[in-house]
């Protein structure tokens, strides 16, 4: 099995906030409550950035020291293990506000390490 690098896994992480940001769309808070597919498919979007934050290098995650990769690493862990006990309020606070701020420092990380190859 091969190693998934750096970039990938940024490019990962970009492409899940893009599908959170296009679900979301026309939706509110509410919708959580009553739309279960939503929910379900924003928390699985959110565990994928988590692991994926996981697996970056310590240096990048040095290097991009403003991306709250424990934060993210901590989100994915707490939906996955508790998963009995999801707070929809924290997953709407992520999916609108968390993420919409993470998503510019990703794709400047992006950016940079594909002008290294």
């Amino acid at each position: 099995m091969s190693k998934i690098d750096d970039l990938t896994r940024l490019k990962h992480i970009k492409e899940a906030i893009i599908e959170i940001q296009s679900f979301i769309q026309g939706h509110s808070r509410n919708d959580l409550e009553t739309e279960r597919m939503l929910s379900l498919a924003l928390v699985r979007l959110i565990e994928i950035i988590g692991e994926a934050a996981n697996h970056i290098s310590e240096s990048k995650q040095n290097q991009y020291s403003k991306i709250p990769w424990r934060r993210m690493v901590g989100m994915r862990n707490r939906l996955s293990h508790a998963y009995f006990e999801v707070d929809l309020e924290i997953v709407w606070q992520v999916v609108s506000k968390d993420l919409p701020d993470i998503f510019p420092m990703i794709e400047i990380a992006i950016s940079e390490l594909e002008q290294e190859t």
